[in-house]
């Protein structure tokens, strides 16, 4: 990925490469962020409901699993993010994986129509996920994936925010100035898009020092992101 993150490679945010010769496959890895995040939001919306009419649980359990669901989905950012995302291209099979998932974000970062994961791959996820946190947690599964599926639309919303629109002068600037160095200084810190939690904690944060010193990313954030 690091070749790929060259400046030249920075795209206007009309351009919108081709993953795919087949026209159809193409389409797939495309679709309009609101696509995504209003399925995500229908989708925890019906999940509580069912909560409380399938279920015992009071409303300070739903509340509190909706809210670990969120802060779990966070971690799972990361890690994805991480270890997914940023596999390392050792052979070819994992360079266009990575490519394909990933490193054309990378090279193309304001492509609007890939800013979001494709609505048939978030359904399958979704039905996945259901039925794994409903073997794991029981009962517990459907408020927790509320959270995390509101966690999740959060985190489009925030990450298509930071690459489409000017920074801002308030509290949230500080996403867009992470995201900032991620892309372009960095692409070994700064995993967490939507928060910056499980960069303390797993120590992906550039130090005091590291941060004055890529100042400059802070103001290409103004032109790039």
């Amino acid at each position: 990925m690091k070749d790929s993150k060259q400046k030249s490679f920075i795209s206007d945010e009309n351009v919108s490469v081709r993953l795919f010769n087949n026209d159809f496959l193409d389409r797939l890895t495309r679709t309009h962020i609101a696509v995504p995040v209003t399925l995500f939001f229908l989708y925890a919306a019906g999940l509580i409901w069912w909560t409380k009419k399938a279920t015992a649980l009071s409303n300070l359990q739903i509340a509190g699993l909706f809210i670990g669901g969120m802060l779990f989905f966070t971690l799972v950012e990361y890690l994805v993010h991480r270890y997914v995302y940023h596999i390392e291209p050792t052979t070819e099979r994992r360079r266009k994986f990575q490519w394909t998932m990933h490193g054309v974000h990378h090279a193309y970062p304001k492509d609007k129509s890939r800013l979001a994961m494709p609505p048939v791959l978030s359904v399958v996820i979704g039905t996945v996920l259901l039925g794994l946190f409903r073997l794991l947690m029981g009962q517990y599964a459907f408020s927790f994936l509320a959270g995390f599926m509101v966690g999740y639309a959060l985190y489009l919303v925030v990450h298509y925010c930071v690459h489409i629109f000017k920074m801002p002068k308030h509290a949230l600037r500080v996403l867009w100035i992470n995201h900032a160095i991620h892309h372009y200084s960095q692409d070994d810190v700064m995993f967490g898009v939507s928060s910056p939690l499980w960069d303390y904690v797993f120590g992906t944060v550039p130090s005091r020092k590291k941060r004055e010193n890529l100042r400059v990313v802070v103001e290409d954030a103004e032109r790039y992101l």
